[in-house]
């Protein structure tokens, strides 16, 4: 699947879940799928508990959040 296929799949509307990003509009945030994985939940667990995601969510939601990540800028801070 293409990468802009992938995150469309990632929505953010002011009125669902007060404008986190969501999958397709569903209630589910991209940080709950993140927070599972980083607690050790597997993608066949999430599938499983969550029947309305597929498996190019998960996908969509680690793109979405390396894009983020790719967009941060560091800057030296000089202390004294």
């Amino acid at each position: 699947m293409k990468t802009e296929d992938l995150l469309n799949r990632i929505t953010v509307n002011p009125d669902v879940m007060v404008g986190k990003p969501t999958i397709r509009g569903l209630r589910i945030t991209v940080e709950q799928i993140l927070k599972a994985l980083a607690g050790g939940v597997t993608v066949d667990e999430l599938l499983e508990d969550y029947p309305e995601l597929e498996k190019e969510d998960i996908q969509a939601v680690l793109l979405y959040a390396s894009e983020r990540i790719s967009e941060e800028q560091v800057f030296a801070v000089n202390a004294g």
